[in-house]
């Protein structure tokens, strides 16, 4: 495997500097790469393909945990209808045209729903890259395509595990999916609960401990420890890494992780996407090059229509979805997993794996010339439709921004079914894991000491501590959200609503009653009656127990601030409030904020000498340098390396500065030159009577100011006084200890 390795990070490391010198992507670059350095070209000699599988897998992995450091299921709450509608439209639409392209083509069933599958999710890593280098991130259609990537990501995770659901049974179940579907769910909002409450508080405590390598440590050994949960749960390696990225995701120390894992990121991506290229059969390739080029043709036309339509639906306008819609013209980096999946575990044929990759290193290509076509191809679209179809879309876009009054009674069943979802999925996972764990070891220790015939007394306290653990959950699931303003409104309106929330309440009681007979009767086989007047008098005490209340109360508070916390950082750290910029964009204006580059020309010159509002149309409005603000900067502010220049200007001027600020920085060439010409040595300069500064202090004579150095001595009379004080006087014949810049010191002499 050494050897595999070894070849596989050379190939990287030399395809990487080809496509940094020809502006390719690299992603691009290692498929490619791995295909001329495979088995396939170079012999099974070369490389051994079940190692390069390996190497693969394991890529795969680190892979998915960075992409769930970039995810958010807050923020993925935040983005409202847009993303959801347009990702929902383009899953939905494309494995529609995948399955039945499949078909035409003559391919098995299976094969069609894997190619469904691989064709409907996009790059999310293509797109940021492409958007990044043709300065479009900061532009509005950019943050809808990355709301519906960051939906994809999480579909992708869940037809990972639907497919493998059919692929297991060959056929379709719809019960079977559900069930699916449900487990997946509660595995997904348990592990988050539980993440979030745990994993903050933990890094929390520890934060002193944490430098740069234990934090790496740490934040590895969560992730393969979520991986083995995941496995044991039934569920792919990829899913648990994935499941703890998007945990730490909602921490402080996010930013931090992503820092670290960054070197991590670039090293088994670069192992994974090369030794993708390594399983892939240049003959295969060749035989099949007509529905590649079939597929290639069907993933660019249907992604620019499914994502414009759904986009559009959702109620934004058209050219913005457009936009959005030409950036997605990708295949993502989910399909080699689904298609590596497909072929492991048997149920797709060896040919589907090559063919899909070749789809996606020809869409990677395009992706930058598919961008700028966006524009033309929306300009093109205003000759040749009529008037009355963009009227309409119009119409759509401000339906949106028409905020629907919701009832009162539908916000609180919202609500109330959100939490009781949460709660009770975090019991269920609580009483199967003290079951399975706690719950022998409880009834064992209490037997060994109490007498035989009270063998009933082990199960009783065993219960007993399962209720006591259960109780603050059972308390907010019945007793949540009773003084909110819905509630309060509801419980005021002598209409039937106030039957309906007596009705609500009763039936959260009823649930909390089910999960009390469940964990009774796991120890004590009673009556039904019995069974439920215990369990009606066990709810009444958690109720009516004020510790309880508090406790619950503690548990809630303490998830909120942890998932809140990166939150909080972040509007702290941010360079002006968000509710200045939505005031810019009342007068069509963009705020962006960056970093200045310790490289950039810029740096060290005044504001009024770069004059970038004539050359760029955009003003300055705030310089961040080491946490203070600098408001309104004057003319002759200096910009200084690492400032974080906040700057306010349409789509179009944002672009030009960012681009005249990544050109505005120094060349290697010049560097060296400079080098060369501005020599820092240490040197010994004699006074003599015709310096100006001959009897003069040291102060006056202005020696620094003059030529840029520090005077570190004066030797005087054979004795050397070392960082003289400001009132030495120089004398002739003294000598000087300079520090600087050896063309700037000789200058004294003149």
């Amino acid at each position: 495997m050494l050897h595999d390795l070894g070849i596989i990070m050379l190939v990287a490391g030399a395809i990487s500097l080809l496509c940094k010198w020809l502006k390719q992507p690299v992603v691009l670059g290692y498929i490619v790469a791995g295909i001329l350095a495979g088995p396939y070209v170079c012999g099974s000699s070369w490389v051994n393909v079940e190692s390069a599988e390996t190497w693969g897998e394991v890529g795969v992995i680190f892979l998915l945990f960075t992409l769930g450091l970039e995810f958010s299921f807050k923020k993925l709450l935040k983005m409202g209808s847009t993303a959801f509608i347009g990702c929902l439209t383009i899953v939905v639409g494309m494995m529609g045209c995948g399955f039945m392209l499949g078909r035409m083509m003559g391919w098995s069933e299976m094969n069609s729903l894997f190619l469904g599958g691989m064709l409907c999710m996009s790059s999310t890593t293509i797109v940021f890259k492409a958007l990044d280098d043709l300065g479009l991130r900061q532009h509005k259609f950019a943050e809808i395509c990355f709301g519906i990537l960051v939906v994809e990501d999480l579909f992708a995770v869940v037809l990972m595990v639907l497919l493998a659901s059919i692929a297991v049974n060959q056929q379709f179940d719809g019960a079977e999916m559900l069930g699916q579907v449900a487990k997946l769910v509660a595995y997904l909002m348990f592990w988050f609960v539980a993440g979030i409450t745990l994993i903050p508080s933990l890094l929390k405590k520890c934060r002193e401990y944490l430098n740069d390598e234990t934090m790496t440590i740490v934040a590895l050994g969560l992730c393969l420890g979520m991986v083995l949960i995941a496995k044991m749960a039934g569920f792919s390696e990829a899913l648990g890494a994935f499941v703890m990225g998007s945990i730490l995701s909602e921490t402080v120390e996010c930013e931090r992780i992503e820092k670290l894992m960054s070197p991590i990121k670039n090293l088994f991506g670069a192992i994974f996407f090369v030794s993708v290229g390594m399983m892939i059969s240049p003959a295969t390739l060749a035989e099949y090059w007509l529905p590649i080029l079939v597929i290639t043709l069907t993933v660019i036309f249907g992604q620019i229509i499914f994502a414009t339509l759904g986009i559009t639906l959702s109620g934004q306008p058209m050219k913005l979805a457009m936009q959005s819609a030409f950036a997605l013209t990708q295949v993502g980096e989910f399909a080699f997993i689904i298609a590596q999946f497909g072929e492991s575990i048997g149920v797709t044929e060896k040919f589907l794996y090559p063919v899909v990759v070749a789809v996606s290193v020809i869409t990677t290509f395009l992706t930058p010339y598919t961008i700028r076509l966006s524009e033309p191809a929306y300009k093109m679209l205003e000759r040749v439709l009529p008037k009355r179809f963009f009227d309409f879309v119009g119409r759509l876009s401000q339906g949106k921004s028409t905020i629907a009054q919701q009832s009162i009674l539908r916000q609180l069943l919202k609500k109330v079914g959100l939490t009781v979802a949460v709660y009770s999925v975090v019991s269920i996972f609580v009483i199967t894991l003290y079951q399975q764990f706690v719950s022998s070891w409880i009834v064992d220790a209490v037997k060994a000491v109490t007498p035989d015939n009270l063998e009933w007394v082990s199960r009783l306290v065993a219960m007993v501590v399962l209720l006591i653990i259960l109780s603050p959950f059972i308390y907010k699931m019945v007793a949540s959200h009773k003084s909110a303003p819905e509630t309060l409104a509801l419980s005021r309106d002598n209409s039937y609503r106030r039957a309906t929330l007596v009705a609500l309440y009763a039936a959260r009681m009823i649930l909390a009653m089910i999960f009390i007979t469940f964990c009774i009767g796991q120890y004590f086989n009673l009556t039904l009656g019995v069974l439920v007047v215990s369990a009606i008098a066990i709810v009444i005490v958690i109720l009516l127990s004020s510790k309880v209340h508090k406790q619950s109360s503690d548990i809630e508070q303490h998830f909120i601030d942890n998932l809140s916390a990166r939150e909080r950082e972040q509007e702290n750290n941010r360079s002006v409030r968000r509710e200045v910029e939505a005031a810019f964009l009342n007068y069509d204006l963009h705020l962006a904020d960056f970093e200045l580059n310790p490289q950039s020309l810029y740096c060290g010159h005044q504001l009024l000498n770069l004059d970038l509002r004539r050359s760029c149309g955009v003003n300055i409005v705030r310089i961040v340098r080491g946490g203070v603000n600098i408001n309104a900067p004057g003319g002759r502010e200096r910009l200084y390396p690492h400032d974080r220049i906040v700057v306010a200007g349409s789509d179009e001027q944002i672009r030009r500065f960012r681009k005249e600020l990544d050109t505005a920085v120094h060349t290697g060439k010049e560097k060296h030159s400079a080098g060369r010409t501005s020599t820092f040595s240490l040197e010994q300069l004699q006074v003599s009577p015709d310096m100006p500064f001959c009897g003069k202090t040291l102060a006056e004579s202005r020696i620094g100011e003059m030529a840029q150095c520090v005077v570190l001595g004066i030797e005087h009379d054979g004795e050397i006084s070392m960082n003289p004080g400001a009132d030495e006087i120089l004398w002739q014949g003294d000598t000087l200890i300079l520090a600087g810049e050896t063309e700037k010191i000789k200058k004294l002499l003149v």
